[in-house]
């Protein structure tokens, strides 16, 4: 209830309907009440918070991955803030509420460094051998670069990852993998970061790999 100390001219305190009366250093205002938001789950909403929650299972076996990997975008937000807003606006396709995750769009890691070039990946053994051409020398390139390996498994919400792989110069590396991955898809990824972690290279998606 609201209460007139002036009369039926003054100002007054308190809640009248859908106003709010008081005072603030001495002059009287009025403001009035913010209205309840009657569906907090728009479809807009509803759409976001979808994306939202495919690019997070997604990323968040690869969080301390990404502090690496996106360690050159972390302005204003967190590496992994910033891996998160970059897949949600280039990475999802579909429409709602069949949104899906493109693998191939994706970015574990990102930056201006010369990326792997004619990179693959291919299973042996229950492991992953990660090959690249030795580009070094090729603009940015250096032979001390070290490999940023990531192999994601969304089954099982998992993720096998390497900031410090083999130099640029060894054109390979092996990644062996738990013995319950067998059967499972893997998405593989290869990056490059400079020996002394300034520099970054985006990464190359290798494809979806079955473990046999």
């Amino acid at each position: 209830m609201g209460t007139i100390k002036k009369g039926i001219l003054g100002g007054f305190s308190g809640k009248v309907g859908t106003v709010v009366g008081g005072s603030w250093k001495g002059i009287s205002y009025m403001r009035s009440l913010p209205q309840k938001v009657k569906n907090p789950r728009t479809v807009g909403q509803v759409s976001q918070r979808t994306k939202f929650a495919l690019a997070l299972a997604l990323l968040k076996p690869i969080t301390g991955f990404l502090r690496t990997g996106w360690k050159l975008y972390a302005h204003r937000q967190s590496p992994f803030n910033a891996a998160m807003s970059y897949t949600l606006a280039n990475a999802i396709s579909g429409a709602y509420p069949d949104y899906e995750i493109d693998p191939s769009k994706v970015l574990v890691s990102r930056g201006a460094l010369t990326s792997a070039a004619n990179a693959s990946a291919d299973v042996e053994n229950g492991s992953i051998v990660f090959a690249w051409d030795d580009n070094s020398g090729v603009n940015s390139a250096k032979q001390t670069d070290k490999a940023l390996i990531a192999v994601l498994n969304p089954a099982k919400g998992e993720a096998i990852t390497d900031t410090a792989g083999t130099e640029r110069t060894a054109g390979t590396q092996t990644v062996a993998l738990p013995a319950d991955w067998s059967g499972d898809e893997v998405h593989a990824y290869l990056g490059f970061i400079s020996e002394d972690g300034k520099e970054v290279a985006n990464s190359a998606y290798l494809g979806a790999v079955e473990i046999a």
